[in-house]
């Protein structure tokens, strides 16, 4: 047993989130027997993710895709693991405003801005130089690539994936499972598992 905090996925975000300067990581969980007794960024590979529940550690899950992190929640949870178990983090450059909310297993990296009454819900990735405003709500594992900029009021619903630089204007809501392109502009609410890209963003069809 410990009480540092453990990575959950042996990934490219892991290695994000060590190197933005997490403290108290003590290992890496990742299902790969292949990975297991090497090292991510210095950080050892300690065994499949099924051993946070005979640990005390905390927990961040740093897998990419929203499905992902909701699959591996729904596993451990089955398995007795708790919203407190959860850790969050904030990279020492993330500006994040005293009125906004920010909820357990969140990863916010390098130069993120979230201004004022902002809510970011549970397991929420959002990558470098992204901006979210005043009175947007990110729901559960939802996913913003770098440089994602919304506007105040908007709606990002759960598991929602917004790619590199996509912008979606004042109000707006992007529904459950979508997916924006890279460089989007998106000025029309998205339906629930649909693909949008382009400027300004147009459907491409349900997501794959």
């Amino acid at each position: 047993m410990s009480s540092g905090l453990l990575l959950i996925g042996a990934s490219g975000l892991a290695r994000e989130v060590i190197a933005a300067g997490i403290a108290g990581v003590v290992g890496i969980l990742d299902d790969d027997p292949a990975r297991h007794g090497t090292e991510i960024a210095g950080v050892p590979v300690l065994g499949p993710v099924q051993l946070a529940a005979v640990r005390s550690d905390q927990l961040l899950v740093c897998v990419g895709p929203g499905e992902g992190r909701r699959s591996i929640v729904d596993r451990l949870a089955q398995a007795g693991v708790r919203d407190e178990r959860y850790g969050i983090f904030a990279a020492r450059s993330a500006r994040i405003g005293r009125s906004s909310e920010v909820g357990a297993g969140s990863i916010l990296l390098d130069s993120v801005v979230a201004t004022a009454d902002a809510v970011i819900g549970r397991h929420v990735v959002v990558m470098p130089n992204s901006t979210i405003t005043h009175d947007d709500v990110l729901d559960d594992f939802v996913t913003l690539a770098a440089g994602v900029s919304l506007g105040g009021g908007v709606h990002i619903r759960e598991g929602a994936y917004l790619g590199m630089n996509a912008s979606v204007r004042q109000g707006l809501t992007v529904g459950v499972d979508a997916v924006i392109g890279m460089g989007a502009a998106v000025i029309a609410d998205v339906p629930d598992r649909r693909m949008w890209a382009g400027v300004p963003a147009r459907e491409l069809g349900e997501k794959r």
